[in-house]
């Protein structure tokens, strides 16, 4: 890989013009603002676009448009093979084609490393601008950031494979700071009770989803909630309070028959930002992600890219506005998509959201309701949104569980909507597709028997 990425480094250095096509979640912002820095400090010139997917409709726009070089980050890969017209380099972690081992395309599934969780594609660009100038080791937070943002620390409750090396970068310079400790979401800015009662991965039995639960779970273990008027956040607690909440959560866990390993998932590593300050949103790598989220997916791409090359005063406090109003769509989609029903089929479980789910977001929404303790984590969940266009969003979850016993979702998502003209993939364990209004049904058949074959083998 540090081979490719030196081909691809020589081909930035050779291009006076390079037109930048990112993702719009925070892997995407992360490595699009990479390229940014990188070809900023090249003295190139340069400019940047913010896409979905990479549909026709861009595809067309971008062969119009004669970019001299187009630095795709974050996706690409799935037209790798395709699109004779466009002097492309990519760097992207997705699953794609086995054939696509050319110098312009540096993917870690090309060189039998899995861009699911051992590198992102935030890392993908990294790794180019590292090795255009090792000075940039500085943007190795960047892609720590993505990594966390694609979950990519779930599986091994702490960043692992080339992630690691990219974490050891990010230390070199001062960067990041790895820490152990709770891996519950908000541990920087939620109050205490507000980090329990959204908590998953585990769930905790009884406690998530219910505020009140929460609070009287912390009452009678005698921590104070309050300091004055403020509410005490984690990092506000003594590490006493803290290992009386963590020893108490995994009894019950324990209890409830949730296993070791499982149990073992409430604590892991968390990434500090060092030059950031403590108890806002970008001070820890997950919170900061999620800022990110709250902005590209709501069209905001400016503001993303803007807190993630500094701006620490009006980008920063418009992202936080925005972010108020993420939580409050993901909080309004959960409850939305719970009101319609799941629906079960043997081999998976899915939701239709229609227009009442934003399809960006349709995604984490599934993903959170895959958490849920009372929707099933032993069946694929599927969603569904309409798209701007009228076409449908599909987004996929999964666990770890299922992809160990032989779950593909990128590839039974990219087989299913083929078949429909439409274009699929993603990872393993959370996939999406693009397909026709009116062909959910026909789709959920194609997908169901891939899903079953998965699983049989």
């Amino acid at each position: 890989m540090n081979k490719r990425a030196n081909e691809i480094g020589d081909i930035i250095k050779k291009s006076n013009h390079v037109h930048i096509v990112t993702h719009i979640d925070a892997d995407g912002i992360t490595a699009g603002s990479i390229a940014y820095k990188t070809l900023e400090r090249l003295g190139k010139d340069f400019s940047i676009d913010f896409v979905k997917q990479l549909d026709e409709n861009i595809i067309e726009k971008l062969q119009n448009d004669s970019h001299e070089l187009i630095w795709f980050t974050d996706l690409g890969s799935s037209i790798s093979d395709k699109c004779p017209k466009l002097n492309k380099i990519i760097t992207d972690h997705h699953e794609c084609p086995e054939n696509s081992n050319k110098s312009f395309h540096l993917n870690p599934h090309l060189f039998g490393i899995d861009g699911g969780f051992e590198i992102s594609g935030a890392g993908a660009t990294y790794l180019v601008s590292k090795a255009i100038d090792k000075k940039n080791i500085d943007l190795a937070s960047l892609a720590i950031i993505g990594a966390c943002g694609d979950l990519q620390d779930r599986r091994h409750g702490k960043l692992v494979g080339e992630n690691r090396k990219i974490l050891k970068d990010a230390e070199k310079a001062g960067c990041v700071k790895p820490l152990v400790d709770i891996r519950y979401f908000g541990r920087e800015t939620r109050p205490v009770h507000k980090l329990l009662q959204f908590s998953s991965d585990p769930i905790i039995p009884g406690i998530t989803g219910r505020e009140s639960a929460c609070m009287s779970f912390l009452q009678d273990l005698g921590i104070i909630m309050q300091d004055g008027d403020n509410w005490r956040k984690w990092i506000d607690l003594s590490k006493a309070e803290r290992k009386i909440i963590l020893s108490s959560i995994a009894q019950i866990l324990l209890t409830k028959g949730f296993g070791a390993n499982n149990t073992k998932k409430i604590i892991g590593e968390v990434y500090l930002l060092e030059k950031e300050t403590e108890g806002t949103e970008v001070h820890e790598a997950k919170e900061f992600a999620t800022l990110l989220n709250s902005t590209a997916r709501y069209g905001q791409y400016n503001v993303g890219l803007s807190v993630c090359l500094g701006d620490r005063e009006e980008a920063l406090n418009e992202a936080r506005n925005l972010l108020q109003g993420h939580r409050a769509n993901l909080v309004e989609g959960l409850q939305f998509a719970k009101e319609e029903g799941i629906n079960k089929r043997k081999y998976l479980q899915y939701f239709h959201a229609g227009t009442g789910i934003r399809d960006t977001i349709v995604g984490i929404v599934a993903n959170m309701l895959l958490n849920q303790e009372e929707i099933s984590c032993e069946l694929p969940l599927i969603g569904f949104a309409e798209k701007d266009d009228g076409n449908i969003k599909v987004s996929a979850r999964a666990t770890q569980e299922l992809v160990d016993r032989g779950l593909n979702l990128s590839a039974a998502l990219k087989k299913s909507a083929s078949a429909f003209n439409g274009v699929g993939g993603g990872h393993s364990i959370a996939a999406g597709a693009t397909i026709p209004k009116g062909k959910e049904e026909e789709f959920l058949d194609l997908l169901e028997a891939e899903i079953k074959n998965q699983l049989s083998i």
